[in-house]
């Protein structure tokens, strides 16, 4: 059995630092990975309102015969339902599950203080554990931590070996926020992934190139979810456990670090995020 790595989130809670996600796999796929991840020994599964696969998430998480509270499930608010009263309620439903172990705002989009709130009141009802938010600036995350009551456990956002995140880290730090890295392998860049010192690492340590990247994540203090729908890549990326990158490695490691972003958010994407409808009710 792996010897998962924890860390502590600010309200106490202790989660995961490598998992599963869900980002673009139909319901079916999605299904089988977190039934393939929870074999693997994973149990951090990371989903959202609007990859349309909660229901196969939940399914999955039933079928494991794995308990309830042995599992992190991790999920996002969509926008267009930020105002939405039982938005929270009816994302317990699709997942089929009392409780979310950490619920995080998507999108800095549409009336996202609304979303926040709507969180708050979930995590004070204890519907869910933990609360946090995805894709949001330092600017947008100091709105947050001007007015919230329960202070955001998590950032999810872009981080990965080309866009390490540097001043954002030292500010999440400051505030005791955990980063959580979504694209951790670079959107499948192969010049990053191919990078030499990953090659070398590699072969030192007789692992492959992702699995060198994702180790570096967790040693660097980032939570990883890589998706994949291939149970052999399923295990191998949580085969992290049995190795450790030393300092001069983790180093060289951060002088790759270009400021390389794959995905920019613009503000017609974030209107058009707060306007589109996940067709959430058509889950199979």
């Amino acid at each position: 059995m792996s010897n998962q790595k924890y860390v502590k989130l600010n309200n106490g809670v202790e989660m995961p630092m490598a998992g599963i996600g869900t980002f673009l796999l139909s319901p079916d796929e999605a299904e089988a990975s977190v039934t393939s991840a929870l074999q693997s020994g994973y149990r951090l599964i990371d989903t959202a309102n609007a990859y349309v696969n909660e229901k196969a998430v939940g399914r999955a998480i039933k079928k494991s015969g794995i308990a309830r509270e042995d599992i992190f499930l991790e999920t996002k608010l969509w926008p267009s339902f930020y105002e939405q009263a039982d938005a929270v309620d009816k994302t317990l439903e699709r997942l089929d599950t009392d409780y979310i172990d950490l619920l995080l705002i998507h999108q800095p989009s549409g009336n996202y203080v609304a979303g926040y709130q709507l969180m708050e009141k979930a995590y004070k009802e204890g519907k869910v554990k933990a609360i946090g938010l995805s894709n949001f600036t330092k600017e947008q995350i100091e709105e947050i931590l001007g007015i919230c009551e329960v202070k955001p456990a998590i950032l999810q956002t872009e981080v990965h070996p080309y866009s390490q995140e540097k001043e954002l880290k030292e500010f999440l730090a400051k505030e005791d926020i955990v980063i959580q890295a979504w694209y951790p392998l670079g959107h499948g860049d192969k010049t990053l992934i191919e990078e030499e010192v990953f090659s070398k690492l590699a072969g030192k340590y007789a692992k492959s190139n992702a699995q060198i990247i994702l180790r570096w994540h967790m040693q660097d203090g980032n939570v990883v979810i890589p998706g994949s729908k291939n149970p052999d890549h399923i295990r191998a990326n949580f085969d992290l456990f049995d190795f450790e990158l030393n300092d001069a490695e983790m180093a060289e490691i951060a002088g790759l670090n270009k400021n390389k972003r794959y995905y920019t958010s613009t503000p017609e994407m974030l209107k058009s995020y707060a306007e589109m409808v996940p067709p959430v009710d058509e889950q199979k």
